[in-house]
């Protein structure tokens, strides 16, 4: 059992056959923390409202996430676009506060603002109805991912993501991921913050942009990834999370980053920030 001082997930996307639901109950088990942001599309609503599609597994990841509550862990809940009718219930529920964002402090006094990004996405923003068509390409994407894997278990290859080398292969996709990154640096800076936490796009990341500590951590559809903070302040990308895990709980894959963000307890989570 992996022990940390934060966690950090999000774009789990519950409720769609895309959802690593398994991958991320066997993440839960073997790591513990003290506090576990969620920040957004934890539950995609957007596809629920086309089909209801909602296996044991996904029950079984909001069981494990309240059970981690009720044993000690602060469950801070971020919403994003897919799960945004949780912003009708901001405030604290027992072990699980709801907010629009937050800033988690290091010891030191460095501060990372969390936040999940669909706030900067000019096309969730101002056309909604190019988003939700967006989100059935993307979801006919993944169904093809699908039926790729299941072809290459057959013949004994590895897993291969399919909507992950189209975004790293058309330049439109790659030029929309770093405009992103520098808008999310760019409004963190509003804060006067030393790093900011985000999701969104499905693509785990960990870089300086502009001055500012860039983390994405990622998601459970495609690359299975998360972001932990050790007891030592050094924040770690984990990343192929689906893989199996070392015997100690700590994923083989794990990829170290010391972003200097320092270390010490991470005190209480502010509360949402107001509106910039």
């Amino acid at each position: 059992m992996a022990h940390y001082r934060a966690g950090f997930i999000s774009d789990v996307h519950l409720g769609t056959r895309g959802s690593d639901a398994v991958a991320l109950l066997r993440f839960l088990k073997d790591h513990e923390f003290e506090t576990l942001y969620l920040v957004g599309d934890i539950i995609d609503v957007w596809a629920l409202r086309r089909g209801i599609f909602w296996p044991q597994e996904h029950n079984d990841v909001i069981q494990k996430l309240l059970r981690k509550g009720r044993k000690g862990t602060r469950l801070i809940y971020i919403p994003g676009n897919h799960d945004e009718f949780v912003r009708y219930f901001f405030g604290a529920f027992g072990s699980v506060t709801i907010q629009k964002s937050a800033i988690h402090r290091a010891a030191d006094g460095r501060r990372i603002l969390v936040m999940h990004g669909h706030e900067l996405d000019v096309v969730v923003q101002g056309m909604g109805w190019l988003a939700h068509l967006g989100d059935i390409g993307y979801k006919l994407l993944m169904e093809m991912n699908w039926v790729v894997n299941a072809a290459r278990a057959l013949l004994g290859r590895p897993h291969w993501s399919l909507s992950a080398y189209v975004k790293r292969e058309v330049k439109n996709v790659v030029s929309f991921i770093g405009k992103f990154e520098e808008e999310v640096a760019r409004y963190a800076r509003r804060y006067s913050v030393d790093a900011v936490l985000c999701g969104h796009i499905h693509t785990a990341a960990e870089r300086q942009v502009g001055g500012i500590t860039y983390l994405n951590c990622g998601d459970w559809v495609e690359s299975r990834t998360a972001i932990v903070e050790h007891f030592d302040g050094t924040m770690e990308l984990l990343r192929d999370l689906h893989l199996a895990v070392g015997g100690d709980g700590a994923p083989e894959a794990a990829h170290p980053y010391d972003d200097g963000l320092g270390a010490g307890r991470v005190d209480e989570a502010e509360p949402a920030l107001a509106e910039a």
